[in-house]
């Protein structure tokens, strides 16, 4: 199979479940095989303790290692292996032939653009891959995403455990359940989703806490003796990259205050990301009111209500030893 249609069937198989009900186009075994999606956050996690509860059999567990992720999500993902005592298998997506074949193109191409030739040698001497799967997603772009541009979760999640995880497995004849820890009050895209889509190929998308509220997900916890990420209890609203894309405003500014080697780990990341790319901007945040780069954004995370005005309390306030959006500090 070419890469071109290896990948339009890898697509069919997105984390929302999109594709159309096409039926299995082959015969499938008696063996359903139920892959659960975990992330180190609140939901899959309430997730796989779900299934576990239910006696789920044939059981497997897969983490997709993004390269943007906390270290504390890296040891969460470890405790919630050793606690549950089902393995968790680590994919990452490779971007090798990809940023190879960009450079390729740039040698070949980008003078006949008009771009100058420093910014030529520039970007050839930046486009080598880092072995990071984020980094070198964003040097491949020439772009960080963005909520407009959300590439990062069909590039780093859905598509690497689809092609290590998914396919290998309906390849092989099995009926596969991707189980996938989405809510409807996530979002409006999310409460239009169905519990059961069939893919094709013996593949399905399954969300059995589609209807779930955040308490009935800190209760799953609760129930099976598993404490929540502790990014939970550190001012974060959402786990999963840091920062992620979409953290609010608020969180972006308890993030400069527990976490700013974070931070300065995206200031470089900008820069290498605007070393390999045409345009002339690689912010994560990129606004007008957020300015052009990740440090811009952090100095509007400590403004008032319209970005406009420094709030010193906001500023300069000391952030609690506990502080949660779910009341894990009560």
């Amino acid at each position: 199979m070419d890469r071109a249609s290896h990948r339009s069937r890898v697509s069919r198989c997105g984390v929302l479940g999109l594709g159309e009900r096409t039926g299995s186009d082959r015969g499938v075994s008696e063996m359903r095989q139920n892959v659960i999606s975990v992330s180190g956050g609140k939901d899959s996690t309430a997730l796989l303790l779900l299934a576990i509860e239910r006696e789920t059999e044939n059981l497997s567990a897969v983490f997709a290692d993004t390269g943007n992720e906390h270290p504390t999500t890296y040891e969460f993902v470890r405790y919630l292996e050793a606690e549950t005592g089902v393995a968790i298998r680590w994919v990452r997506a490779d971007f090798t032939d990809r940023i190879n074949n960009k450079a390729e193109y740039i040698r070949n191409h980008w003078a006949d653009d008009g771009v100058a030739d420093e910014k030529i040698k520039r970007a050839l001497e930046t486009l080598k891959p880092t072995g990071n799967p984020f980094l070198d997603l964003c040097i491949w772009k020439g772009r960080p995403p963005s909520t407009k541009a959300r590439f990062c979760t069909s590039e780093l999640k859905v598509i690497p455990m689809t092609e290590q995880v998914l396919m290998p497995l309906t390849d092989a004849g099995h009926e596969v359940y991707s189980w996938q820890g989405v809510r409807r009050d996530e979002s409006r895209a999310r409460a239009e989703l169905n519990e059961l889509d069939e893919v094709g190929g013996g593949l399905f998308n399954y969300r059995p806490i589609l209807d779930w509220t955040v308490a009935d997900v800190f209760a799953m916890h609760k129930k099976h003796g598993i404490e929540p990420n502790p990014l939970y209890r550190q001012g974060m609203g959402r786990v999963g990259c840091m920062p992620c894309i979409n953290c609010r405003k608020d969180e972006l500014l308890e993030i400069s205050k527990r976490f700013p080697e974070e931070l300065e780990r995206i200031a470089e990341w900008e820069r290498i990301i605007l070393n390999a790319s045409k345009r002339d901007g690689a912010s994560f945040f990129r606004s007008k009111y957020r300015g052009t780069t990740i440090q811009s954004a952090v100095e509007w995370s400590k403004t008032s209500r319209g970005g406009q005005e420094l709030d010193l309390f906001r500023s300069f306030d000391e952030p609690n030893q506990c502080e949660s959006a779910y009341g894990l500090c009560e």
